[in-house]
């Protein structure tokens, strides 16, 4: 049996969506809807808060809020603006959030290793539970089926808070935090995993912050992979994880270093 006793993982750019592409698009078509032009770097800046969240940061962009007053006769970009772009972004995302379902290459079989040494695998996610509907059957059908599902909405806060970290612990009946990993794609998910006191294994490659897909990241020159994974690098590990590796295909080599650390009563974030 591991010492780790549970595994939570995020979904978008982590275990699905290699490249974190469907809500990055969303979010572009959105404000788009609304007159406001957003680039693809603006739409990823916040990613990994609940969504209704990462509409209020875009939205608090300078550029962006000008965009916003411009186009709505001086109206500021306030928490009405914001609650009826995301009324229109939920069912947008959940539209096209099918066609970027595909699971990340070794993540079922990486699963199926650790379900055999007991571990527990949790989920939290940014997205609803709307969103998340036509994912859950088509994650199990690529063989990940995780022990539970948090989604943004579900609690009083989100991301960066840790409340979702309690739900999963409760959910798997798993404790103390520090016996668990949290592994995500996004800063506010490691500063998630962080503040409910647990190890935290940042995802750099599949994520979103070099947000291509396998077959872009293929056609790159090394060159530039190497820089983006890099810069992929360095912010994780500014947030705070304790380990960051190119996709969860990588992740067994780094919870067999946790584990010993475990053994020799060392705690994460240190």
């Amino acid at each position: 049996m591991s010492l780790v006793k549970a595994v939570v993982f995020d979904w978008a750019g982590t275990m699905i969506d290699f490249g974190s592409r469907a809500p990055m698009g969303a979010f572009v078509e959105v404000f788009g809807e609304f007159g406001v032009e957003l680039t693809i770097a603006e739409a990823r800046g916040p990613m990994g808060l609940p969504k209704l969240e990462h509409i209020k940061a875009l939205g608090a962009l300078p550029r962006v809020a000008a965009a916003w007053q411009e186009a709505h006769g001086g109206a500021p970009f306030d928490d009405d603006a914001a609650q009826r772009v995301y009324e229109i972004f939920v069912p947008l995302n959940a539209r096209i959030v099918s066609d970027y379902a595909d699971l990340v290459p070794g993540a079922a079989a990486m699963v199926a290793d650790l379900r055999a040494l007991g571990v527990k695998i949790g989920s939290t996610t940014g997205y609803t539970r709307d969103i998340m509907a036509p994912v859950l059957p088509l994650a199990a059908d690529q063989g990940y089926t995780p022990d539970n599902l948090v989604c943004a909405g579900d609690l009083p806060a989100g991301r960066p808070s840790p409340l979702m970290m309690y739900k999963c612990f409760i959910d798997l009946a798993v404790w103390p935090a520090s016996a668990c990993v949290k592994v995500d794609d996004t800063e506010p998910g490691i500063a998630e995993g962080r503040a409910a006191g647990s190890w935290t294994v940042g995802v750099s490659l599949s994520g979103n912050e070099v947000g291509l897909s396998p077959t872009e990241l293929a056609a790159a020159p090394a060159e530039e992979r190497a820089a983006l994974n890099a810069r992929a690098v360095e912010k994780l590990e500014a947030a705070g994880a304790d380990y960051v590796v190119d996709t969860v295909a990588d992740l067994p080599g780094v919870l067999d270093r946790i584990e010993a650390r475990i053994a020799a009563g060392e705690s994460p974030g240190l």
